[in-house]
């Protein structure tokens, strides 16, 4: 999927209006000053606002990306990496999340 590459200054949310924070950067990728992140590292969310049981089945705590929703031919270390148009679920409640900003506009990718 193309799209603008993520690096660690990227605002996630998730669908309850918690923030997601990258937390597993790639030592190897720089974009702006900033690490990128795989498509297989997790992200924690906090603030999210879905109740816990038994009003909800919340709240969410961390995210992973769909493998298949990083990029196809740009790799690093031999895994995809993320793009604005990647797809994640929040674990525990299983919610999508969502990227709201790239965190830099220079690098595309596909």
């Amino acid at each position: 999927m193309p799209g603008l590459l993520l690096n660690m200054m990227a605002q996630i949310t998730c669908s309850h209006a918690g923030k997601g924070q990258l937390v597993t950067p790639n030592p190897r990728v720089m974009l702006s000053g900033s690490p990128v992140p795989m498509i297989a590292s997790p992200y924690v969310v906090a603030g999210c606002a879905m109740p816990p049981p038994p009003a909800g089945n919340g709240p969410d705590v961390t995210g992973m990306w769909i493998p298949v929703s990083g990029t196809t031919r740009v790799t690093s270390m031999g895994q995809p990496l993320v793009v604005q148009s990647s797809q994640s679920t929040c674990l525990i409640t299983g919610a999508p999340g969502k990227i709201v900003e790239a965190g830099q506009t220079r690098v595309s990718a596909i």
